[in-house]
C-alpha cells in the first residue's frame, strides 16, 4: 500500500528513480531548510477568507465572480489540515490525499481555489507548474462524491513595495485554469504502476541521480 500526494507525485514527474528509491527504499532526496514566510502568508490568508466566509462575502481579491465561498466549516477544517485532507483509496489499499487551501461554489458545483505566494510577477507559464496539484485536487472532490467545474482560480500574492509606514504591500493576480481530472487519475496510476515495478531509469534532468553517477 502506498501514500501518494500532489508533492509525491510531483516527484514522479521530475524523477521515477528519486520516486521508486523514496517510497520502496526509504532514500528519500537531502533538503535543505524550508522557508517558513510561504506558510505564514497560508495561514493567514486562510483566516483573511474565512472572515469574508463568515460575513456571507467575498474578498476583494476574487473581484466580481458570481460565486460563494464555501462555508462547511468542519469540511473546510478537515480538507485544508495536511495530515487529514480529502481522501481517495483504490482498491489495493493505495491511497491519494491532498490538502486544499480553500473552495468556490457556484450552483452548487465546487471550484477549487488555491493561493501561491511569489517574490514577483508571474510569467506566462507561470501557473503551468501547478496544473498537476489543481488536477489532484478536483479528482480527490469527484471521487468522493462532489461535483466540481471543469476550471480552477490560483491567486497568486507578489510584493509590490514597501509604504511610508514600513508595510509591504501585495500585489494579486487571479487566474481562471481549465482542469481535467482524467490527467490527475493517469498520472496516480503511472506513479503506482512506477512503484510496483522495478527501480526506473533516473530522469536526464536530475541533478541528484546525476551527482551520484559522478561522485561513485
Amino acid at each position: 500500500m502506498y501514500k501518494l500526494s500532489p508533492s509525491t507525485l510531483n516527484l514522479f514527474i521530475e524523477c521515477p528513480r528519486c520516486f521508486w528509491l523514496q517510497f520502496n527504499k526509504g532514500i528519500k532526496r537531502p533538503s535543505g531548510p524550508f522557508p517558513s514566510l510561504p506558510s505564514g502568508m497560508d495561514l493567514i490568508l486562510k483566516k483573511h477568507f474565512d472572515n469574508f466566509m463568515k460575513q456571507g462575502k467575498l474578498p476583494p481579491e476574487i473581484g466580481d465572480l458570481k460565486v460563494k465561498l464555501f462555508d462547511d466549516v468542519k469540511k473546510l477544517e478537515t480538507w485544508r489540515n495536511n495530515k487529514k485532507g480529502i481522501v481517495y483509496e483504490d482498491s489495493k489499499g493505495n491511497i491519494l490525499r491532498g490538502a486544499i487551501d480553500n473552495l468556490l461554489v457556484k450552483d452548487n458545483k465546487m471550484i477549487v481555489l488555491d493561493y501561491k505566494t511569489r517574490g514577483f510577477p508571474l510569467k506566462e507559464d507561470t501557473h503551468e507548474h501547478y496544473i498537476n496539484q489543481i488536477n489532484v485536487y478536483n479528482y480527490l472532490l469527484r471521487k468522493n462524491g462532489y461535483e466540481t467545474e471543469d476550471y480552477s482560480y490560483l491567486l497568486f500574492y507578489y510584493p509590490k513595495e514597501v509604504n511610508e509606514k514600513g508595510d509591504v504591500v501585495f500585489d494579486t493576480k487571479l487566474l481562471k485554469i481549465k482542469t481535467d481530472i482524467s490527467k490527475a487519475e493517469k498520472l496516480f496510476k503511472n506513479a503506482l504502476k512506477c512503484l510496483e515495478g522495478d527501480i526506473p531509469n533516473c530522469s536526464a534532468e536530475c541533478d541528484y541521480c546525476k551527482y551520484i553517477k559522478d561522485n561513485r
